[in-house]
C-alpha cells in the first residue's frame, strides 16, 4: 500500500498540471483576442513613453 501514497501526489501534479495547459492553449485567441492585443499594446506605449521621459540627472551633460 505505501506504493500507492508514493503515487498518488505525483499523480495527481501529472493530471493538475496536463488540465491546466489544457485550459491556457484553449484559452488563446478567439473573440477577445484583439482586445486583448490592444490592452497590451497600450501598456506596453504607456511604459515607452514613461520611460522617454526627462532624463536622470547622472546622464545629463
Amino acid at each position: 500500500m505505501d506504493y500507492v501514497s508514493a503515487l498518488l501526489p505525483p499523480v495527481v501534479m501529472a493530471t493538475f498540471f496536463t488540465l491546466l495547459v489544457r485550459t491556457i492553449v484553449k484559452s488563446q485567441g478567439g473573440p477577445n483576442k484583439a482586445k486583448e492585443d490592444a490592452a497590451v499594446d497600450a501598456a506596453l506605449a504607456r511604459a515607452e513613453a514613461a520611460g522617454h521621459g526627462a532624463a536622470p540627472e547622472a546622464h545629463r551633460a
